[in-house]
């Protein structure tokens, strides 16, 4: 994904909490928000690597082919080096990056 900052830490980050419920004054809502944010990351990720390991595929893999392929194994590495979704998304939702409207409030 060309959409990740170096911004975004790989690590444990104390946040508080209060950051969280100042754009939709509900923390519980921050989170579904967040959350929903994180599984859609999460799919496009999946879906990019997918991709990415399918050139590698073929229908008659044998033992040596398996443990030679060294570029298939330096893409997996690659994503397992990238920051989690959840934390890209918490990243997106405190920097206003990411769009949300609950319609039940707009109708009251």
């Amino acid at each position: 994904m060309n959409t990740i900052k170096s911004s975004v830490p790989n690590t444990t980050v104390t946040r508080n909490v209060h950051d969280l419920d100042r754009s939709t004054g509900n923390i519980y809502e921050s989170l579904v928000i967040i959350s929903k944010r994180a599984n859609q990351i999460s799919n496009n990720m999946k879906e990019e690597l997918h991709g990415k390991l399918a050139e590698f595929a073929s229908s008659n893999d044998n033992l040596e082919e398996i443990f030679e392929n060294r570029e298939q194994i330096e893409i997996s590495k690659h994503y397992e080096r990238m920051p989690k979704p959840s934390l890209i998304a918490m990243d997106e939702f405190l920097n206003q990056k990411v769009y949300h409207r609950n319609p039940a409030k707009e109708q009251k």
